[in-house]
């Protein structure tokens, strides 16, 4: 359709056309039409796709009778331009295919795997014009997977040239759906356009003033115009004759398609209902329901002539979506049920068993554990495919229909399941109580009460988390019964990690001794993963409860068999979820190198496999272990990545994580309006929330900003903080990992009793810890306190020597250099300082820390040498997401797995790869991986 055959609409049709100029220069847009039914938004939809030329248009239509349908949008939409999944990245391929009904699902899809499977599909369909349009009208019917799909993309549309353009009514669930999307809304017309839709309508020129009449009672809706201009006498129209009073207008629009609908024989109206029920518009489909439940052949066609719907040969479609709402509500329930149970006998005999069950269960007059049983099976495939939202509702609807409270309990708990996975926490949290209030088995009992600790964990309290776990384990094993060993552990497992947010060690020497307790009850574990997970939360507990030994010695023989763990690893959380453990063990040994190197795999592994919901909370791991091998920019990367999904996936208290790492990446850089910023967004998470480790983290950025700054005593006093900070406010790591900026601020802030004291206290933590970097960090702590000039300089070298061979330990070197290179200064070694401190500068200037770089300077000229930077860090010109692709093109990743890695197209990779080659000054794969090194 062409812009002359739209009535006004003047504003709407240029963002339109401005919409469309931008897809064509290459840029991906989307745009939501929104406004009441009879608006013209399909009008306009259609104009834009006539408009669009020479892009390729793909079209979706939300159906009301599918929008609990997951991927039924999204499979009319991609279905043209299927044959293109071949090019994506393996794991996006199965899952688009997948959702596509090309293949059975393999493995269970996460929903975020598969959004990025289609953002890379729709690029591809874009390549040969270098331009697509998708459209989607009544999106307000279309079925959570396909939205959630859609707007992922859309998001990251980029420089793709791909457009998304959306029509839905005016809806408080389609606004919250559509929330960040650029908004047109389509109101009425104005008078002089509303004047011309109701000429063409009524054949007759109407009088002023009855335009200004009609336009005000049906505020201008195109639909409520037309259908009064048809229910008026041309007197009437010209003014010659008064106006009905009240109008038949505005929301009366639908009473009077009830009215028409009313009128038709019933045998019409009944066909009418198998087609609004049906939802497709299968002809077959509809004429056979219809004549089994006595319809005539001819009923269809009378249908047609009487102006309610249209036929073509493939589809059966009526005029308008109220036409459909008026044939639906004007029938009577026992009507509705027995065409829904007719077609689902006759979807079976297809083999469409899915849209079957559906019918079947809308039939139903009370529980039946048959129907029950086959809409959980519609959204056990549901979920299989990455639709969770839609397999939530979908098994709640099954709960409802359930007979046995058992089982009832079961599916609402995997209602709850779904439902967190699909991001609707609300959702979750009511099934929950109800499978709660339902179960009876002990095992099904600690299973929602395990569901409940990790929604706490993942948004809520910490500590509530922590005592769910504890009080379900303690439960469990005392169950006359019997104890299902895995899941008493995997309970402990949660309260450890719930205690490790807090900052609560008293808890982690509690859950210690309660995994040995049940290893003392039930034997040595068998499974390579439960003896791993045994010994890394026997070890922690020991370690925190002083017996330092003994702790380690299991800590050590749980990475010793971290190899042989296997598939045992689902059974508490995937792969993934043991190397964080690995990494928290290898950390507390104080072997930083090993920790960060699992947590590195465990990003890779959650990638790989799609497990999106874990992601967020493995990037905080990797991010971490970046920082605190100097890679700021690349862990500043990452955690912009994991604080973009953490807040997708609704995961709050990983946002808090997220933030409080930026903020010390900030504070490293000097940037302390962005410092401020991410600390206080953290804080304001995490100290409601119990989260003491992240707390710790944005005060420790704060401390760390003002040291680098030269506010020393400010420095001082939110360092030294951190040392007396409880449970939920603070955390140890936090404090023993910052205790030689603490010593720092201190003798720079004049109080050398507590330098002292902090000095003191890494030598008795250092004590348990083979890392070079924490003796270097120990030794550059004594030569702060001691007034012996000779005697710092000697344990500042040494510092650093132990400092040489750590290739991530570039930002502590800088920082040893540069305090050596001070100390000899004052000491009148102007000659002996240079060096350092050019060291010192010349990589604060390559890791991006510019207050230390600053202050570096200044003492190299105080120095006598008056050198400036050599020019810029080449990596500080790269964009975070160019950065992550840099990393892994760099570590050997082609650009299809790069895309599977970070939810993207590969076409996205190519793009960003054109642009940081010439940003870096090469030109190949080799070059890169050497820069990168």
């Amino acid at each position: 359709m062409t812009g002359d055959q739209i009535t006004g609409r003047v504003g709407e049709r240029g963002e339109l056309g401005r919409m469309l100029t931008e897809i064509r220069a290459g840029s991906g847009r989307a745009l939501v039409l929104c406004g009441e039914p009879g608006a013209g938004k399909s009008t306009l939809l259609r104009h834009a796709a006539g408009e669009a030329a020479p892009a390729r248009v793909l079209w979706a239509t939300g159906v009301e009778p599918e929008s609990g349908m997951a991927f039924a949008a999204l499979h009319q939409l991609l279905h043209p331009v299927a044959g293109l999944v071949e090019a994506l990245p393996d794991a996006q391929r199965q899952a688009v295919r997948t959702v596509l009904g090309l293949a059975e699902p393999t493995a269970e899809a996460d929903r975020f795997l598969v959004s990025a499977g289609v953002l890379s599909l729709l690029v591809e369909a874009a390549a040969p014009q270098g331009l697509l349009l998708c459209v989607v009208d009544d999106f307000q019917w279309v079925d959570q997977a396909s939205a959630d799909a859609l707007l992922f993309a859309a998001r990251r549309f980029g420089g793709h040239g791909v457009g998304l353009l959306i029509g839905t009514r005016d809806t408080g669930a389609a606004r919250q759906a559509l929330r960040g999307v650029r908004t047109l809304e389509i109101g009425g017309l104005d008078a002089g356009s509303a004047g011309e839709v109701l000429a063409a309508r009524a054949a007759v020129a109407p009088a002023p003033h009855v335009v200004e009449l009609v336009t005000a009672a049906t505020g201008g809706n195109p639909l409520a115009l037309r259908e009064t201009a048809a229910l008026l006498s041309t007197e009437q129209l010209t003014g010659r004759a008064p106006l009905p009073d009240p109008l038949p207008a505005g929301d009366g629009v639908a009473a009077v398609y009830g009215e028409q609908v009313a009128q038709l024989p019933e045998a019409v109206r009944l066909v009418l209902l198998v087609a609004a029920l049906e939802g497709r518009g299968d002809p077959l489909l509809i004429r056979e329901a219809a004549g089994r439940l006595g319809a005539g052949a001819d009923s269809l066609d009378a249908a047609e002539a009487a102006g309610v719907i249209d036929m073509r040969p493939a589809q059966i479609t009526f005029r308008h979506p109220l036409l459909r709402s008026a044939v639906h509500s004007g029938a009577a329930p026992a009507a509705r049920r027995a065409v829904h149970g007719q077609l689902a006998v006759l979807l079976d005999e297809r083999g469409e068993w899915e849209r079957g069950a559906r019918h079947r269960a809308e039939a139903a007059t009370g529980p039946e554990e048959g129907v029950a049983a086959g809409l959980a099976a519609v959204a056990e495939r549901a979920r299989a495919r990455g639709g969770y939202a839609d397999a939530a509702r979908t098994w709640a609807w099954a709960a409802e229909l359930t007979p046995d409270p058992g089982t009832r309990a079961r599916r609402f708990k995997d209602t709850a399941v779904a439902a967190w996975l699909g991001g609707h926490a609300g959702q979750a949290r009511t099934a929950l109580a109800a499978a709660r209030d339902l179960a009876r088995e002990p095992v099904l009992l600690a299973a929602v009460a395990q569901l409940d600790g990790r929604f706490e964990l993942s948004s809520g309290d910490a500590a509530e988390a922590q005592r769910v776990f504890l009080a379900a384990a303690d439960r469990v094993m005392a169950e006359p019964t019997g104890v299902v060993r895995g899941t008493v552990l995997g309970l402990l497992a949660d309260a450890a990690e719930a205690a490790s947010a807090v900052g609560d060690t008293g808890a982690a020497v509690h859950i210690g001794r309660r995994v040995e307790d049940l290893g003392r009850l039930h034997g040595p574990a068998q499974e390579p993963a439960e003896a791993f997970l045994h010994g890394v939360l026997a070890g922690m507990g020991a370690m925190y409860g002083g017996e330092a030994e003994r702790g380690a010695r299991l800590l050590r023989g749980a990475l010793d068999g971290l190899a042989d763990v296997g598939d045992g690893a689902a059974a508490f959380g995937g792969q993934a979820a043991m190397l964080l453990w690995a990494a928290a063990a290898a950390s507390l040994l104080g072997d930083s190198d090993a920790a960060g190197d699992h947590g590195a795999r465990a990003g890779r592994v959650a990638r790989v496999s799609g497990m999106v919901g874990t992601l967020p909370v493995v990037l905080e791991n990797a991010a971490t272990a970046e920082r605190m091998n100097s890679g700021f920019a690349l862990s500043a990367a990452l955690s912009e990545e994991g604080l973009a999904l953490a807040r997708e996936t609704g995961t709050v208290n990983s946002v808090a994580a997220h933030l409080a790492n930026l903020a010390v990446c900030a504070a490293v850089r000097g940037e302390e309006d962005d410092c401020r910023g991410f600390a206080h967004e953290a804080l304001v998470i995490a100290i409601p929330h119990r989260l003491g480790l992240r707390a710790g983290v944005a005060t420790y950025a704060l401390g760390l900003l003002d040291l680098g700054l030269g506010r020393f005593d400010r420095a001082h006093e939110r360092l030294a903080s951190l040392a007396t900070a409880g449970p939920g406010t603070g955390h140890p790591v936090v404090a023993w990992g910052s205790v030689a900026d603490r010593v720092e601020a201190a003798v720079a802030a004049g109080d050398l009793a507590a330098a002292r004291e902090g000095a003191g206290f890494l030598e008795q933590w250092s004590a348990r810890s083979s890392s070079a970097r924490a003796r270097a960090l120990l030794a550059r702590c004594r030569a702060l306190v001691t007034d012996d000039d000779t005697a710092a300089a000697a344990l500042l070298q040494e510092a650093l020597e132990l400092l040489a061979e750590d290739g991530g330990a570039a930002y502590d070197r800088a920082r040893t250099a540069l305090l050596l290179g001070e100390r000899l200064r004052r000491d009148r070694r102007a000659g002996a300082a240079r060096p350092p401190l050019r060291q010192a500068a010349e990589t604060f200037h390559r890791l991006g820390a510019a207050p230390w770089e600053d202050r570096a300077r200044s003492e190299l000229r105080a120095a006598g040498e008056s050198g400036e930077p050599t020019g810029p860090d080449a990596l500080a010109a790269l964009t975070s997401q160019e950065l992550r692709i840099a990393r892994l093109v760099a570590d050997g990743a082609s650009n299809k797995d790069v895309a599977a890695r970070l939810f993207l197209s590969p076409r996205t990779v190519e793009y960003h790869l054109y642009k940081v080659y010439p940003k870096l000054g090469i030109t190949s794969r080799t070059e890169l991986a050497r820069l990168l090194q």
